[in-house]
């Protein structure tokens, strides 16, 4: 028997982590240490006690059955971070809605709000998820190139009128992946008019919102006057929290998305483990101390790794925050994927192609910052000797 692909499917290129990793699994044969810093997955473990209370409610005989969605205490436990961490007020029943993990819910938002023919507004370079939730969708995406001109943000002024007209969404991710460019308060006021002029709901992507190396706070969209009415932030536990294979995120923001999302992921799924989300609310209610600590660990290797690139002639994108370093290296005779490659045969450390992120990001590259500092010297030095 014949099986067929759908044609659909001819819109999802494969992904080239499989690939990375059997380059790198090649040259670890040959007995070189392999430094990989390719995936943006925590290297920390979460936090002692939110390990103590997943296995506490997983011990429970009466956690198994289904949650239908997030329980009343992540609800509550979302709320209260946001009212500590950002000063917004959220109604924990209709302004939040979990998902299973960001990726989930960054997909399915164009499939609840875009038609085909449609236009998403997105970066270029931009995570790749976004493509996904566009084309499964069967709309249409127009990138914003991100470059140093305008700071690495999106130039809403350079947009054709045209393409404004048929647009239905924006999605920004600030500080981003890979670009970690980091956003204002001028910023998200012009995106929110920006949106109001045109009629757009705005998707902000804040996954690294507690990766910031200066200031005193994570800045939230919802914190701009405005916000609530044109769109919703989706903020994950993955990267802040160290849970990452937990699969666990929630959207917060405006109502009405809220409650079209909700309709939507009620046909595609019963909810996320209730020990997950116990194990979620610990995290959140002790963001401070979680996340104060981390922050030190990730500032220290992102000014390691910034210092010791810039120092061998290679060129970073200004950043204060995120969890990626964007760079352009100096072997510029070669594209991005022919590079990678050729990095990890020389060297063993394994980077990520740039231009996987969007036609912006050839002859750059993503650096995860997840091994330790000793680790990260150790890269900048086997880059020394391309």
């Amino acid at each position: 028997m014949t099986m067929h692909r759908s044609t659909l499917m001819n819109q999802f290129p494969k992904a080239i982590f499989g690939s990375l990793k059997a380059a790198a699994k090649k040259k670890a044969a040959t007995g070189t240490k392999i430094i990989d810093l390719s995936l943006g997955s925590p290297d920390l473990p979460p936090a002692q006690i939110v390990r103590e209370e997943l296995a506490k409610q997983a011990e429970k005989a009466d956690s198994y059955g289904y949650t239908l969605g997030g329980t009343e205490r992540f609800h509550e436990a979302v709320a209260n971070y946001y009212q500590r961490r950002s000063g917004v007020e959220l109604d924990p029943q209709t302004e939040i809605i979990q998902t299973m993990g960001s990726q989930e819910g960054l997909v399915h938002l164009p499939l609840a709000f875009c038609n085909p023919g449609d236009i998403v507004l997105t970066t270029d370079p931009a995570y790749v998820a976004y493509a996904a939730g566009i084309h499964l969708a069967k709309c249409e995406a127009y990138a914003m190139p991100l470059t140093a001109e305008h700071q690495f943000l999106p130039d809403f002024d350079a947009i054709p009128e045209d393409i404004c007209a048929r647009a239905k969404m924006l999605i920004l991710n600030l500080p981003g992946n890979p670009v970690p460019a980091i956003p204002s308060v001028a910023f998200f006021e012009k995106a929110i008019a920006f949106a109001k002029k045109h009629n757009l709901i705005v998707i902000h992507d804040a996954a690294y919102s507690e990766f910031y190396f200066e200031g005193t706070k994570p800045l939230s969209f919802l914190e701009v006057p405005g916000a609530k009415e044109v769109g919703v932030e989706i903020n994950s536990l993955s990267k802040s929290f160290s849970l990452a294979g937990a699969r666990i995120a929630y959207i917060v923001g405006n109502a009405s998305i809220i409650e079209t999302l909700g309709e939507l992921k009620s046909h595609l799924d019963y909810g996320t483990f209730r020990p997950i989300q116990d194990a979620a609310c610990v995290a959140l209610d002790n963001a401070e101390s979680i996340t104060d600590e981390l922050r030190i660990i990730f500032s220290t290797r992102h000014r390691v790794l910034s210092e010791g690139l810039e120092a061998i002639g290679w060129e970073l994108a200004p950043s204060a925050g995120g969890m990626f370093v964007y760079a352009k290296y100096p072997q510029q005779q070669m594209d991005d994927k022919e590079f990678v490659y050729h990095v990890i045969e020389q060297t063993g450390v394994v980077l990520v192609p740039g231009s996987i992120f969007g036609t912006s990001g050839r002859n750059h590259v993503r650096i995860a910052l997840v091994q330790d500092e000793k680790l990260l010297q150790e890269a900048v030095s086997r880059l020394a000797t391309l």
